[in-house]
């Protein structure tokens, strides 16, 4: 894909709500996967389970996304399309 096409994919405006914690990505291997969040006001984390995220903790990362633990209720986050 020439550098112009990539730069367009990858600078879509809108792509990411402002002031909304977004899921980037997830890597690692299954028994210790970490996870690549963008911040409500822009910053990016990488993150583990036991981490503390948005007010809560995060309780688990898989394939499909990360569950935050927040006040006794379990919100999963799921992964960008």
């Amino acid at each position: 894909m020439p550098s112009n096409a990539v730069n367009k994919a990858a600078t879509q405006r809108g792509a990411l709500k402002k002031n909304v914690m977004s899921l980037l990505g997830v890597y690692g291997p299954s028994d210790s996967m970490q996870a690549l969040v963008r911040m409500p006001g822009g910053r990016v984390r990488t993150v583990k389970p036991g981490a503390r995220l948005s007010g809560g903790r995060v309780a688990a990362i898989d394939a499909d996304g990360l569950i935050v633990q927040k006040n006794g209720q379990a919100e999963r986050i799921p992964l960008l399309q």
